[in-house]
């Protein structure tokens, strides 16, 4: 891979964001807009040098504007589908996709990218290579 560009993170919004039951469904934009800015502040953990941070958003939560540190993504459709064009326009620069849904997980490997579970960006774990099947 080029590891002169940054390393691309891509969060996929909803399912982070629905990983912890903190009563993010009573307002699906207030809740990515939270990530957005915590992962702005705190960046993604355990990750050295610098990073680019891909925020997707879909459904309600469309619409939350970028920030300085976290360029948000609006899905037009699925954000599954946007997430993997993201991947494939990477041009050769690794990529990690942050989400627990096994199809986009498995999309985005087939494209090279590594994946991580949610809890690498909640700070709970350090988000490694290619995980094991099922694991989170």
């Amino acid at each position: 891979m080029n590891t002169d560009a940054p390393l691309l993170v891509i969060v996929d919004a909803a399912n982070v964001v629905g990983s912890v039951p903190d009563g993010w469904w009573r307002d699906r934009r207030g809740a990515a807009e939270r990530l957005r800015d915590r992962l702005a502040a705190e960046g993604v953990p355990g990750r050295d040098g610098p990073v680019e941070i891909v925020l997707v958003v879909e459904g309600a939560a469309r619409g939350v504007e970028s920030v300085t540190g976290v360029r948000v993504e609006s899905a037009p459709g699925s954000g599954d589908d946007r997430m993997v064009e993201l991947v494939g326009e990477a041009g050769g620069r690794d990529v990690l996709v942050v989400t627990a849904d096994r199809e986009l997980r498995r999309r985005v490997m087939e494209l090279g990218a590594d994946v991580a579970g949610p809890r690498s960006v909640h700070g709970w774990r350090t988000p490694g290579k290619r995980p094991e099947p099922g694991a989170q």
